[in-house]
């Protein structure tokens, strides 16, 4: 049996791969861990990469955590890694998120949890939209996220996607994305299947076909 070292999105956890079920694959999941000021991402890496104990590594990593995986893999031989709902390099990211990040608009998020800032709560159907989290079990989920994610971590976790520099990508690397994905628009990315009518949160809410799809990745030699 193959193991695969799953990294959920930001402020996410590994009920995100709840869904997901692939005959012949074990999900370790790594842990997030608390950055140490303004920690730089090679560094925080390097402490997730101590999670993982077998050489070449399978990895998985959704949205942000498929940026995480990839920053591993710079560390580490990887057998592969897949990307569900994320970007290979920072040529795939949207323009709004380059601009944010050349203004370091970040620093306007609140260093309270995000349950306090009722601003924040009214927009959350905005979010939802985003996110592509339509049914009554996805908006539940992913307000949890948001009322359980520690904002030293999220304000940190936001800044590293919106300067992220990367153009380096290890030589098998799948990437599984939504046509419908308002975070990571299709049209900025090339993957190597797109999962049709699907969303940000397609981990969830396709997890079927996502399954499929992570069935045939694992099987390669």
């Amino acid at each position: 049996m193959r193991t695969a070292y799953c990294l959920s999105g930001l402020g996410a956890d590994e009920r995100i791969f709840q869904k997901l079920v692939v005959p012949g694959l074990s999900f370790q999941y790594l842990k997030w861990v608390k950055p140490e000021g303004d920690e730089p991402l090679q560094e925080y890496t390097r402490k997730l990469a101590s999670q993982i104990k077998e050489e070449r590594p399978f990895i998985i990593g959704v949205s942000f955590g498929g940026m995480v995986g990839i920053e591993i893999a710079k560390m580490m031989p990887v057998a592969a890694v897949t990307l569900i709902s994320s970007v290979k390099s920072c040529k795939e990211l949207p323009a709004w998120m380059k601009a944010c990040g050349s203004l370091s608009l970040d620093r306007l998020l609140p260093d309270r949890p995000l349950k306090e800032a009722k601003a924040l709560k009214l927009l959350r159907p905005v979010q939802n939209y985003f996110l592509g989290a339509s049914s009554r079990e996805e908006k539940k989920l992913a307000n949890e996220y948001r009322d359980g994610a520690d904002p030293v971590y999220l304000k940190w976790a936001i800044r590293q996607v919106l300067n992220w520099k990367n153009d380096w990508q290890p030589e098998r690397v799948f990437h599984l994305h939504g046509d419908k994905d308002h975070i990571f628009p299709i049209k900025k990315v090339r993957p190597t299947q797109v999962i049709r009518n699907a969303g940000h949160f397609m981990v969830i809410s396709h997890a079927e076909e996502i399954s499929e799809a992570l069935k045939r990745i694992s099987d390669f030699d």
